[in-house]
């Protein structure tokens, strides 16, 4: 199997969170400027504390993302430069990448908890697969 392809649901979810971040910078600054808040005078807690769930859920999405999509992406580079990579994991790189991204989706828009927890559920499942595997054969 070539190695590399494991590299594919790994840029898909750097491109994810890309997309998210760009999506919203756009939500955040059009509430910005049509609340006619000043960007200058605007920290962090205020700005979190005045905006609407349809501009504060694309944020906490984007935090999301810096969480469990970094044990993600130490072990795809670690099952890479292993040479350990196969369907299997593959599969499974795929899958986390699939429900975060349904789960972004979800958080960014209609953000109907319990469906975003079952997708969260799904995609961590898949990442932790992945996780117990690759230790499993390292340390036997």
């Amino acid at each position: 199997m070539d190695q590399t392809e494991i590299f594919r649901p790994f840029c898909a979810t750097v491109v994810l969170t890309l997309v998210v971040w760009v999506y919203m910078y756009g939500r955040r600054l059009s509430f910005i400027f049509s609340s006619s808040l000043d960007p200058k005078q605007m920290s962090p807690l205020e700005l979190a504390r005045l905006s609407p769930p349809q501009v504060s859920n694309p944020s906490d999405n984007l935090k999301n993302l810096f969480e469990l999509p970094t044990v993600f992406y130490v072990v795809v580079l670690y099952i890479y430069v292993t040479n350990q990579v196969d369907r299997a994991y593959l599969w499974a790189a795929w899958g986390f990448f699939l429900f975060r991204a349904l789960h972004s989706a979800v958080h960014c828009t209609f953000n109907f908890i319990p469906l975003r927890f079952a997708l969260y559920v799904i995609s961590a499942g898949a990442l932790w697969f992945i996780v117990l595997r690759a230790a499993r054969a390292a340390m036997w």
